[in-house]
This record gives C-alpha cells, structure tokens and sequence, in this order.
C-alpha cells in the first residue's frame, strides 16, 4: 500500500516541502532513497525502538521510502516522525482521511519521546503558503512556529500523542500565539546601560552617532581604557526592533536551532562577539551543507570583534564584500544560497604590540616600526568600510571616583529613534536603504550636497589626509547622520568639521 506524508529542507533561510512516499509490500527488506544523510538512514533504528516501545511494530515487509524531490540532499534527523508517520499509515495501524493536509517534522528518542528541530520557523511559513492544514512537530518548538498566523501548529511531546490524534478523537492542542502581543510584550530594555559608564563622554558621542545612522565602528586604545564595556552597551541604544526585523532574525536563528526553547520572536538585537581564532567559514556561514554564520547571526544586531589584528587576514578579508552588499552568497556545485548579513560592525584594537601608543611613560612601549607592522594586519580596504575611527584614552581617577551617573540609555535611544525616524520618511520610497550607512553612491549625491563652505572644508581634508574615494563617501554618510540628530534639514561646517575628527587612522602617525 502507498501512502504520502509530507515534511520539509531547509536550505538558507527558506523551506521546500518533501513529500515521503512509503509503500509496502509483499517481500522482506527496508528500502530508503531520494539522497537521505546517513542520520536519514540510521532513523529505522530509532523508528523500531520507538514504535515498539510504545506498542507499535515495523511491519515485516518490503517496505520502500522515496524522499521526493529526489535529486535535492536531505539532511538531520527532523524526518524520524514524519517516517514513522507514514510507515504506520501504509501498514493500516493509524487510520487517517486527511493525513495529505498536515506537514510533519520530529526527532525520535528510543522512548519515543520528541526531540526539538532546526528551521521550525521558516517550514510553518512554507507550510501556510503551501495551504497545509496543521504543522506537527515538537512541542520545544511550537511556540516558535505558532509565531506563523493562519497555520494550525499542534506540539507534541511524544509520537503516541501524534498517533492518537490521528487515531482516536484525542487531538492535540493547537499552539496560539498572538504574534504582536509576544513581539511588545518582550520588549524589555537590555541588561547592559551606558548609565554605568564613567566619563569618556565623546565616545558616547560616537557610538550615539554610529547608532543613529547604522555605521560602523573602530575603537582604538590601550588595555583598561573601556573599549569593550562600550561595545556591548551599543545595543541598547539602537532603536527597537520592528515586528519585520525581529520576524527576519528570528528565522535565521532558528535555522541553526539557536531559538531559545518554549520563546517565540526573539525581540532583542543580537550581539555575536566571536572569538579571534574563529574561521572564515564560521563567520561568514558555509560549510558542506551550508549554515549561516557569525555575521548572519548578528543580521539587524551587532557583530563586536574584539582585538581586530588577532583575526587571521583571510577572516577580515572575506568580511569585506557582506559588508558592502548586506548579505552573503555562498555557492556550491548544485546550489546556492544567500544568506542576509545586514548588521553594525563594532571592532575594537590597541594600537600596537604592547598595548599602548608610542608613549615613554607606558608600562610597554612599541616602535614606531612595531606599531606600524601591528597596525598593517589590517588591510586598507577593510579599514575604508568602517565609517568612524575613533580613539578611546583611559578615563582618569577622578572621572572613575565620580558618584554621579551618566545619562542613561534610554534617553540616548530617544534622539538615536527620532534621528532614525528621519532617515525612515527620507528613504520611505526604496526598498534596499533604510539608514544612512546603507546610501550608495547616487543617494550620497542626492542627500548629502553641500554648501561651499563645507565643500572647501571637505577639500583640505581629504588632500591634507590623502583620504579614498570611499573615505570621502563615509564622511558624508557620518555627517548626515550628525545633521539628523541635531533636526537639520541641511549639512553644515560643523557637522562636517565633526564627520572628519572620526577618522583617525587615516591621519598622519597611524598607518604611515
């Protein structure tokens, strides 16, 4: 007898259903084809061991499973129920009229109890669009699936429960989530709070500005002076996540099953802070089976790479082209996948071997010929995608001793959201840019112009830096950001005189 169960792949950050065919007849052998991973082909074991434990048995048949499409590599162990499913259907030992209207996904343990699943998120948005009636699956997941309006999403903890419901009239309870209740309800304020910080007042300044335009961000200074206390304070500035954004992030998330059990929408900006000994293909995703990586985690968040040079070159260098285009492609022979990369890049570095600038009076001193080989780990290229270079010097005692705190982030946000709220009604009619770092070259023309005061302000600078065409572009982008915190329709001197103090490492004595 045939009979058809439905489940579902994830490639990048999009499902594709896969219709499991299971026929059984007359004959003796367990057949599994359609490209299974050998986690695929290790599911009879678990299958047999799960069924017999709950009173269920493998028939003793020829029994033939295509996984259709059959030239698409399937891959995980999420296919054990939807196996399972359809072997007990083929064999009559469930009975169902309308098993074709329902998408199931599941892990099995020996006992028969579920394990929670990758992708859950993306497959409940393909099952909706594909008109399936339920999606089951395990309940660790359900709340995170149930975030899909118009879906049934029925969680269970074991495969009796799934049989019944099939079987007999008890039926599993749907999953509700109100979607918009989640997403606000959640929107509690981030644990980290630049009311804690002491002084370095024009750092705050800094990161204010990276944070209402998007940019990104170098900070560079000797050991202690706080560059890292300052990074992981930057989410809490950033604006609040839309319902859109945090839908998005959430799905790349639950991709590589990092969706909190029992949580739906994640609602806070990610902060990924990877180690420096991480590869190429962690950060930027891949891998035979690809998955996405450290930048693609951090989509709509921030990435803080601390101590730059440490990277390994190749790691930076590969980091160069998501940074501009705002995702990353990674193809192989037979398909390719594009994996969203939208995010702030927070990067923190001495400024030499020994940590503190060329200064008699430090505890380890650098040469100038130290400091230069240091600084060269970084390649210009790189350095011209980061919009603001700033240097971060230690706070002094009294500073440190000071009881009064600083101004709280909430208030920072505030000014950060309306400078936001301006870029939004500025690029409402293109669908690629939202803030300001995101402006192509066209945009910079059209809403960066100058007066001629500025403009020959702008000049000196860049022959006196001998600064890039890129470097030029990034200046604009930072003092039109200055210009919408200050409400300012135009870009003055000043906004300009600022742009230009943020680009340190372009001067004279950094990189020669």
């Amino acid at each position: 007898m045939l009979k058809k169960v439905y489940g579902s792949a994830v490639f990048g950050v999009e499902a594709t259903t896969i219709v499991v065919e299971v026929n059984i007849d007359s004959g003796i052998g367990y057949h599994l084809v359609g490209l299974p991973d050998n986690a695929i082909k290790e599911s009879n074991y678990r299958i047999a061991a799960a069924l017999q434990n709950n009173g269920y048995k493998i028939p003793g048949k020829k029994i033939t499973i295509n996984m259709a499409p059959a030239d698409l590599r399937k891959e995980g162990s999420a296919y054990d129920l939807t196996l399972a499913v359809g072997i007990l259907s083929a064999s009559n030992q469930i009975q169902s009229e309308d098993l074709d209207k329902y998408l199931i996904m599941g892990e099995l343990s020996l006992d028969g109890s579920l394990q929670p699943i990758k992708g859950a998120l993306p497959i409940a948005i393909k099952a909706r669009e594909e008109g399936f009636k339920a999606f089951i699956l395990p309940e660790q997941n359900a709340k995170e699936a149930a975030i899909v309006n118009d879906l049934e999403v029925l969680g269970a903890s074991n495969i009796l429960e799934v049989i019944e419901h099939f079987d007999s009239n008890e039926q599993i309870a749907p999953t509700i989530v109100d979607t918009r209740e989640e997403f606000y309800k959640h929107l509690d304020f981030p644990e980290f709070d630049f009311s804690d910080v002491k002084g370095q007042e024009s750092i705050k300044r800094c990161m204010e500005i990276a944070a209402a335009g998007g940019h990104n961000i170098i900070l560079i200074g000797p050991p202690g002076s706080g560059k890292t206390m300052l990074a992981k304070r930057l989410p809490s500035i950033l604006p609040p996540m839309t319902l859109h954004e945090a839908l998005e992030t959430t799905k790349i998330h639950s991709v590589v099953g990092r969706v909190k059990e029992h949580t739906g929408l994640m609602t806070q900006r990610p902060f990924r802070s990877p180690h420096h000994t991480i590869s190429d293909v962690a950060l930027v995703g891949g891998g035979t089976y690809p998955q996405p990586g450290e930048i693609s985690l951090a989509h709509n968040g921030v990435l803080f790479l601390d101590e730059l040079p440490e990277f390994k070159r190749s790691v930076l260098e590969v980091m160069r082209q998501p940074l501009e285009d705002r995702d990353v492609t990674i193809s192989r022979a037979k398909f390719t996948v594009t994996y969203p990369s939208s995010f702030m890049l927070v990067a923190s570095m001495n400024p030499s071997p020994g940590g503190y600038f060329n200064d008699p009076d430090a505890p380890v001193t650098s040469s100038p010929a130290e400091m230069q080989r240091y600084l060269s780990k970084i390649s210009g290229p790189l350095l011209d995608r980061i919009d603001i270079h700033i240097e971060v010097t230690p706070v002094p005692f009294e500073k440190l001793a000071e009881s009064r705190k600083g101004e709280a982030s909430i208030e920072i946000r505030k000014r950060v959201t309306l400078a936001r709220d301006v870029q939004t009604e500025r690029f409402k009619d293109l669908d690629t840019v939202h803030y300001n770092a995101q402006m192509s070259t066209k945009q910079i023309r059209e809403y960066c112009q100058l007066d001629s005061a500025s403009l020959e302000l702008l000049k000196s600078a860049m022959e006196r830096l001998n600064l890039s065409a890129r470097a030029y572009d990034r200046i604009l982008k930072v003092a039109r950001t200055i210009a919408d915190l200050d409400q300012s329709e135009s870009i003055v001197g000043s906004h300009i005189s600022e742009a230009i103090q943020y680009r340190s490492l372009d001067r004279e004595g950094w990189l020669g």
